[in-house]
Formats: structure tokens, C-alpha cells, sequence
């Protein structure tokens, strides 16, 4: 999420509540009791430093735009032993749009899922707007053919998760089971276990979709951040996000989450007294105790406070050496 986004989500928070319950009509299953953990999930996103809403391609940093397969390939294969020897990282979330996939970018692009891969690691695969201000499909056919281009090519290896839209704050909650329903309808082939559901608003729920039957068997994709509350009680920040989880922890993967790490915050310290420090021991304490897996916000995203890693010559570098004691705490090590 861009400072941009990050705003303008503090500033519609109160929306969520009447979108949340705007739909009596939906036809829901009761809640299922917990049968699995989530906690495989141990994950950074990597991210554009432009944002990750682009109106063309998606470039995470350290990759360009002329660059080929075999570049973003060996790129890629450095960041991500980076993420997993620095960090203990298992898995990655990649971002895609529509005009990424559609054009000769995908081609180089792929280089960076296929590094990933190689390297043993899980990859989430998650489609974003072209724009910041919409929060929803402007061009549904482009959309589709996106996601039957990537499904074509990934849609067989175990490892790779689909996510098929990142933040739709643009839907009420019906519209946005229903479109759900469709994109799952139309790649049935795709186990429900490898697609991840947003939650409703900025994936700041999943009480929504969680209790959605047509949505059965999914994963759920939970975001997090502390600039959403003044809290500096970590019971507080654990309060808040439980009413957000429910009872839908065992299919939850908080795919975002993420707070200052370029500011020299000790985040071993002060869980009840500080807000980011409070913040993410929340988090962590709440992922770790409930078996849920988290994918940091950004393990890599040139120009971001938030981002773990920085790019050190050709591999990368911690940010943060507590911020990355906690959040591998979070992952259970």
C-alpha cells in the first residue's frame, strides 16, 4: 500500500462499517470451526517504488523496464536468497495489472516468478488497479484475460496463489462475493485452496467473505496497518484485529502489514506505550498464537520507511535488525 493509499485509507475507514453491512441478502454459512493454520505463509511483498498502481507496467525495485527474462531472472534469484537468508522468508507477493500481462513485459516479468519458484519459495500472485482512486475492474474483459494468461502459465505448479484483486474498497460487499463467485466460477480449475479473497474495503476485514458460502474453501487476504488507530496498548491493537479475523484465523493470510523500519524504532521494546511498537507486536503475538501467516509490507520498495530490506549493491540488506526479530517472530522462529 502507497502513502498515497495509506491516507486516504485512514481517512474512509468509518465507510467499511456500513459496506460491511450493507448486504443483508447474502447467503452465508455458518462459521467452521478451525481445521487448518495458514502459518506455511511466511512472506514479503516485493513492490514498484512508483506504487504498485500503475496505469502501465508493474516494475518492483531493482528491476527495469528494458530489462530481459534472463536479467529480471538473476535479479530476482539475488532478492529472494536475500529474503529467505536475511529474513527467513518462504514466500513472496508479486504484483500484476492488466497492461504488465498483456504486453512483452510478461514475458521478462516471468523471470521473477520462475527465480522464485527455483528458489523453493511460495508466490502469491496479486492483481492491482490501474489506478489509486478507483478500487475496482475498470475493464472486466482485460481483467479476465490477465488472470486466464497468468492461470495458463502458473495455474499448475502448487506454489503459486492467486489473488484476484488487491483492495477492492471500490464494491459493496455483495458486488464484490459476487464478482468473486465469477472469477472462481470461470478458473474452476484452480483449486479454492491456492485463490486468495480480499477482504472487503482494503482487505480490512474478512468477516465478509469469510462467512460467504459460494466463497468456501478459499483463502482469505487480511491487511493491517497501525495508522489506522492511536492505540499504544498492544491488548488494544489485539482487540481491534480479532473483531477483523473472527472466526476465519485458520484460512487467514494477513498479506499486508508493515510499519516504520528506516527510522531507527527498537521494536523489541515499549509493546504498551508506543503505537508502531504496540502495533506489531500485535500482529506478530496474534499470528503467531492464532497459526496465521503474514506476508510483510514491503520486504523490498525503494523509497518506502516501510520496507525491511534496502538494496545493498546486488543483494539486500535489513532496514531494522528488531523490526526483523518481530515480524519472524510473527512467522513462529
Amino acid at each position: 500500500m502507497s502513502v498515497r493509499a495509506r491516507v486516504r485509507a485512514a481517512l474512509t475507514q468509518f465507510l467499511v462499517v456500513v459496506v460491511m453491512g450493507a448486504a443483508p441478502f447474502l447467503t452465508v454459512a455458518l462459521a467452521q470451526p478451525a481445521a487448518a493454520a495458514t502459518n506455511q505463509f511466511k512472506g514479503v511483498n516485493w513492490a514498484d517504488a512508483r506504487d504498485n498502481y500503475q496505469s502501465g507496467w508493474v516494475i518492483p525495485s531493482g528491476l527495469t523496464a528494458s530489462d530481459s527474462y534472463a536479467q529480471v531472472h538473476s535479479v530476482a534469484d539475488s532478492y529472494i536468497k536475500a529474503f529467505q537468508s536475511n529474513l527467513g522468508a518462504n514466500t513472496v507477493r508479486l504484483p500484476i495489472n492488466p497492461p504488465s500481462v498483456s504486453s512483452s513485459w510478461w514475458s521478462a516479468y516471468r523471470g521473477a516468478i520462475d527465480a522464485a519458484l527455483g528458489d523453493g519459495m511460495k508466490v502469491i500472485v496479486s492483481a492491482w488497479t490501474e489506478s489509486s482512486s478507483v478500487g475496482k475492474v475498470t475493464d472486466q474483459s482485460a481483467w479476465y484475460s490477465m488472470w486466464s494468461t497468468v492461470i495458463g502459465a502458473y495455474g499448475g505448479n502448487s506454489n503459486v496463489y492467486f489473488e484476484p484483486l488487491n483492495e477492492p474498497y471500490g464494491y459493496s460487499q455483495s458486488d464484490w462475493i459476487s464478482l468473486c463467485s465469477s472469477w472462481l466460477s470461470k478458473f474452476s480449475s484452480v483449486p479454492k485452496g491456492r485463490v486468495v479473497i480480499s477482504g472487503t474495503g482494503y482487505n480490512d476485514h474478512v468477516t465478509g467473505v469469510g462467512a460467504a458460502s459460494a466463497l468456501n474453501g478459499t483463502l482469505l487476504s487480511l491487511h493491517y496497518y497501525g495508522y489506522w488507530n492511536s492505540y499504544t496498548q498492544e491488548s488494544q491493537w489485539q482487540s481491534d484485529l480479532s473483531g477483523r479475523i473472527g472466526s476465519y484465523a485458520s484460512r487467514t493470510v494477513i498479506d499486508e502489514f508493515g510499519a516504520p523500519m528506516t527510522t531507527g524504532i527498537d521494536y523489541l521494546s515499549n509493546h504498551d506505550g508506543a503505537q508502531y511498537q504496540s502495533y506489531l507486536a500485535a500482529v506478530t503475538d496474534t499470528a503467531r498464537a492464532q497459526g496465521i501467516g503474514s506476508v510483510y509490507w514491503p520486504g523490498l520498495r525503494d523509497g518506502d520507511t516501510y520496507s525491511m530490506e534496502r538494496i545493498n549493491g546486488s543483494t539486500l540488506a535489513n532496514n531494522n535488525a528488531s523490526g526483523v526479530t518481530q515480524v519472524r517472530w510473527g512467522w513462529g522462529y
